[in-house]
């Protein structure tokens, strides 16, 4: 099976858990658009519910599609997250931010009773860091904000370099908060927890994209033999 339908059955399985009258975090990227997409089609079938989008990109997406959308203020406890990840370990760790929303996801994560991932099973990782790990970073003093995060990095036991993310053009990527991302090439991470306590103290730092004790579970879709199978981590209750 193709990436792309691996996707929609994870977002399919995803959409199960969903009820009527729910308040929901919609996610960014690719698996959050399938479910984003299943979703608007049950809306239009007479679903109630209301979404609030983790970045414009969805927002748009939704609003197209026919969904209700409100504001975190306006709603400031959800029921429910569904958004992808970058990658997921054994215990639930995620690294998110390839999309560079990290920052809305993770304020929207921490909003919500329950967050579930979805990806295809190849997101599945026995460490986290093969991914680049991002950090969203003030614009102001980006240089010295680059050297403290490279130092961040060093003292927490990893190594790789840390890059700027740039769009087509070369220019900085910008986020939808105005921020820029600093993607830290580090192969493996041996200590998140540790990690993250090191990015968290640099002055500059806005948010980094581990994820530590925020996802309940994570639905995978994987090929076995053309056919998708999904694998359940945690759980869906």
């Amino acid at each position: 099976m193709s990436g792309p339908d691996l996707r929609r059955a994870a977002a399919a399985r995803a959409l199960d858990l969903v009820e009527p009258g729910m308040r929901l975090g919609l996610g960014t990227g690719s698996t959050a658009a399938a479910f984003v997409t299943l979703l608007g089609a049950r809306v239009r079938d007479g679903l109630d519910i209301v979404g609030v989008p983790t970045s414009e990109a969805t927002r748009a997406q939704a609003e197209a599609l026919g969904i209700r959308l409100a504001t975190l203020d306006e709603l400031p406890e959800l029921d429910l997250t569904i958004d992808g990840a970058d990658e997921v370990d054994d215990q639930l760790r995620l690294i998110k931010g390839g999309g560079a929303a990290l920052l809305r996801e993770k304020i929207v994560a921490y909003a919500s009773r329950r967050m579930v991932v979805i990806a295809d099973a190849a997101k599945h990782v026995s460490r986290l860091g093969a991914f680049p790990l991002p950090v969203e970073v003030n614009a102001f003093g980006l240089t010295a904000t680059h050297r403290a995060v490279e130092s961040a990095v060093a003292d927490a036991g990893c190594t790789g370099p840390v890059r700027l993310r740039l769009q087509p053009g070369g220019l900085p990527l910008v986020t939808d908060g105005g921020h820029h991302i600093l993607d830290a090439h580090l192969g493996a991470i041996a200590d998140p927890d540790a990690l993250g306590a090191a990015l968290w103290a640099v002055p500059g730092v806005v948010e980094h994209g581990l994820f530590l004790g925020i996802a309940d579970a994570a639905i995978l879709a994987a090929d076995r033999d053309g056919q998708a199978e999904i694998i359940v981590l945690g759980s869906l209750t």
